[in-house]
Parts: C-alpha cells; sequence; structure tokens
C-alpha cells in the first residue's frame, strides 16, 4: 500500500510539472520567425517585386528558429534602433535553414557559406542580381552584439 501512494504521488507530480512547464495558451508557444513550410524561392520573388515597387534592395537572412542569434538579429531588425535603418534601406526575407537541410542550394546560389554560422545575409539588387553577402559568420554572435556592430556589419555589405 505504501509503495501504491508513492507511485500516485510520484505520478501526481510529474503531471503537474508538466502542466506547469507547458505553454499555457498557444500565444505563449515560442514566435515561429522562420516559416519552415515557405517555399524561399516563391517568397524571394515577391520580396522582389515589393523591393522594385519600393526601390529598395532586399535582404535575404538564412537562419532557423532553433538559432538564439537568428533570434536575437531578428528583434533587432524588428524594434529598437535598427528597425528603422533597416526598414528604410531593404525588404526582408528570412529564409528558414532548418537544421542546414533546407534551402541551403538557394543560400549557396547567392553566395552565402551556412557552414560560417547563422543567421548569415546576402543583399540583392531589384533585379535580383546579388550585391554582396556575409562570408565568415559576421552575424553569426548577434546575441552578443550592440546595435551599431550589426549596423556596421549591414554598412559593411555593398547595397
Amino acid at each position: 500500500m505504501n509503495t501504491l501512494a508513492t507511485l500516485l504521488r510520484s505520478s501526481a507530480l510529474a503531471l503537474s510539472l508538466v502542466a506547469a512547464l507547458a505553454p499555457a495558451h498557444a500565444d505563449d508557444a515560442p514566435k515561429q520567425v522562420y516559416n519552415e513550410q515557405a517555399d524561399a524561392r516563391a517568397e524571394l520573388n515577391q520580396a522582389l517585386a515589393q523591393a522594385n515597387a519600393q526601390q529598395r534592395n532586399v535582404l535575404v537572412v538564412f537562419g532557423a528558429n532553433w538559432c538564439g542569434d537568428c533570434m536575437a538579429l531578428d528583434r533587432k531588425f524588428s524594434g529598437g534602433t535598427l528597425a528603422g535603418p533597416v526598414a528604410k534601406r531593404f525588404v526582408v526575407l528570412k529564409v528558414n535553414v532548418g537544421r542546414f537541410d533546407k534551402n541551403t542550394d538557394l543560400a549557396a546560389q547567392l553566395g552565402v557559406p551556412l557552414k560560417k554560422g547563422i543567421p548569415a545575409v546576402a543583399v540583392l539588387g531589384r533585379d535580383g542580381q546579388v550585391l554582396s553577402a556575409t562570408s565568415g559568420g559576421e552575424l553569426a554572435d548577434a546575441r552578443n552584439m550592440g546595435d551599431d556592430a550589426v549596423l556596421k556589419v549591414l554598412d559593411g555589405l555593398k547595397h
């Protein structure tokens, strides 16, 4: 009887821990900034059309939802002091690379070496031509980079 009571208490404790750790609502789940089901080439065509209409270049950001540095860079681009300069210069397209098993052909085509780390970026002109790209993991430590350091990397890219 003592063993059964201990087992029941352990089970109840385990269930309460699972409930406490699980998100209460879907809104509490981690934000998915990289669309894992997207057709990256179709989205690139849409971004180029938007860039043409707005007279800006396209900033293609290769990353993944599991990547803390990718999430940090997205937060920098979507808010704070970098949001304005990035939006003024670029149409931003986020391309999911999964576990380096998705859209790697597109990264290679745009001259972005993913093996150097993500996030990695390429700047495309409105005509789709690659103007510049990161080549040495310049943004792979985005979570520890200040806004000025990220802006310096972007300023170093031809656009």
